[in-house]
């Protein structure tokens, strides 16, 4: 029997997913479908490529590998400069309770 999967919570704006309580940034939301889905398919195969590197030792691959992981990181607009141009900070991988997300957070912690 499959698991159910809940998607995580998505913060008010649609920046941030919260997982653990931590911010994780989202894909730019203006990226055209097709371009999404080629990053989607780059970071997949360079994730994978990652841990066929790491299984091997090979540092010089594992290099490469997390280097296409983050080339397609920022390519989604998950890493690097920001997509949204209201100048609000990138609060990516902080703790949702210490953000101005925290009252947010605090009804969705609750389940409300």
């Amino acid at each position: 029997m499959a698991a159910h999967v809940t998607e995580p919570p998505t913060t008010p704006d649609g920046r941030y997913i919260v997982v653990r309580g931590r911010l994780w940034r989202k894909s730019d939301p203006a990226l055209a479908p097709e371009e999404r889905q080629a990053l989607v398919d780059d970071l997949m195969a360079a994730r994978r490529a990652v841990r066929a590197a790491l299984n091997a030792g090979d540092e010089a691959e594992l290099r490469r590998a997390r280097d296409r992981v983050q080339q397609a990181k920022v390519g989604l607009g998950e890493r690097g400069p920001v997509w949204w141009d209201d100048n609000a900070p990138d609060l990516d991988r902080h703790m949702a309770r210490n953000t101005c997300y925290a009252d947010w957070h605090s009804v969705v912690e609750r389940g409300g």
